[in-house]
């Protein structure tokens, strides 16, 4: 486990303001946010039809993630898997699970179901190729 999460508590989350990290949720009572979490500044999560965030999910600086979109008119709940991290900048829709293990490429928009164990990146994202045990860093 890295150092960094030794002392790890979770962060206060008022609704729809600044975390001490620089991150923000609108609809928290619908996020469920995993223990060692990692979210990066700028981030921003729209919870209304449901977010979970499992242990050890890393997510990079200025992020979108949301379980509603009224420009396509598209919800349901975003989870993320057990140690996926998601690269800075990227865009996760609503209705998408991405799997436990799972990499997304910087600026990427995710707008399908990224299996486990896999490598994804682009806009849209696509598997680029499948992550072996050695690669993996569990928490």
């Amino acid at each position: 486990m890295e150092k960094r999460f030794d002392n790890w508590k979770k962060p206060v989350i008022n609704e729809g303001k600044l975390t001490k990290y620089n991150w923000l949720v609108q609809n928290k009572k619908h996020l469920k946010l995993g223990c060692k979490t990692d979210i990066g500044a700028f981030t921003y999560i729209n919870a209304k039809n449901g977010v979970i965030i499992e242990d050890y999910v890393q997510i990079g600086s200025h992020c979108s993630i949301y379980s509603i979109s009224t420009i396509d008119n598209k919800e349901g709940e975003v989870v993320l898997k057990k140690n996926c991290k998601i690269g800075s900048h990227s865009v996760i829709m609503p209705g998408v699970v991405i799997g436990e293990n799972s990499i997304i490429g910087a600026q990427s928009v995710v707008n399908k179901d990224i299996p486990k164990n896999t490598l994804a990146f682009g806009i849209p994202a696509k598997v680029v190729r499948k992550l072996n045990n050695k690669k993996i860093n569990y928490g």
